[in-house]
């Protein structure tokens, strides 16, 4: 399953995955979209095996639709959590929190707890958490999660993205100490051409110029299907381009995780808020 499969990074990871033989499921808000895409996947891949299932981030009822609809697949072997917003005007979501952290966060927590019991009976499994090198400048402002106190949509990007890899780590350990077969690790794409951009002025005109001169969706999927795919990726592993900085690239690797990114304080903490404001427990 791959959130935010129907554009940008999150097609190219489901497209890639189909064309291995793959059953994917894309987790999107909008069926209309997802069944172009789905249309577009099949053209490259005849007869390729797709679903669609209804995930809106930034709503727990509908969260909790997709954990039920995942439930009812033969198995579940990788869950991909690729979807996210990007510095959209100040909004809110799930339990009052802001908008980007409510979906490129506590979404993506309230989605995969439950499915960790699934994920448990497939083959090789893993979840994979999308970041980004914006995760560098992040910060996780405890008493500020609403926006309160004040609202910069960057650092609350920046603040969503840090929150990405601390929940795979986290996550990670957690499975490990209960001696769990789930894998989980993050990844980030560089800098890469997405739909992301249409909250900032000229997103429009930024996504041909990124995808020339940076990376393509295309090539920002590239670590995520290393995590997904890799017989030698390992739980709390972090991939990235294998470029400049990790901003580009046309191959991945493993990459560099900020020291905050690994704060086991901080996870720990984040994990509590986080099951506080989502009402989702993990159950190993």
């Amino acid at each position: 399953m791959v959130t935010g499969a129907n554009t940008g990074i999150g097609f190219e990871i489901a497209r890639h995955l189909a064309m291995k033989g793959a059953r994917v499921l894309l987790a999107c808000r909008e069926e209309q979209r997802a069944e172009r895409a789905m249309d577009r996947i099949r053209t490259a891949v005849p007869g390729a095996d797709l679903a669609f299932v209804e995930l809106d981030l930034a709503d727990l009822a509908s969260v909790a639709g997709a954990v039920d609809r995942a439930r009812r697949e033969d198995r579940l072997d990788l869950l991909v959590n690729n979807a996210g917003v990007m510095m959209p005007p100040l909004s809110h979501a799930t339990a009052g929190a802001e908008l980007q952290f409510a979906v490129n966060h506590l979404g993506h927590f309230a989605l995969t707890l439950p499915l960790v019991a699934k994920l448990a009976e497939g083959r090789d499994t893993r979840v994979v958490i999308q970041s980004s090198i914006a995760h560098r400048r992040g910060r996780i402002t405890f008493d500020n999660l609403d926006a309160a106190k004040g609202y910069d949509r960057t650092r609350f990007y920046a603040q969503s993205k840090l929150a990405n890899p601390l929940f795979a780590f986290e996550l990670h350990r957690r499975l490990e100490a209960a001696g769990s077969p789930v894998r989980s690790m993050a990844c980030h794409p560089g800098i890469a051409a997405s739909e992301l951009t249409r909250h900032i002025r000229g997103g429009a005109l930024v996504q041909p110029v990124m995808g020339w001169a940076l990376n393509t969706a295309e090539q920002g999927a590239l670590p995520a299907l290393q995590a997904a795919t890799d017989p030698d990726a390992k739980g709390g592993d972090y991939f990235g381009p294998y470029g400049f900085r990790e901003i580009r690239g046309s191959r991945s690797a493993r990459a560099h995780a900020m020291p905050q990114a690994r704060d086991p304080v901080c996870s720990a903490r984040l994990w509590d808020v986080s099951e506080a404001m989502t009402g989702v427990t993990l159950a190993l």
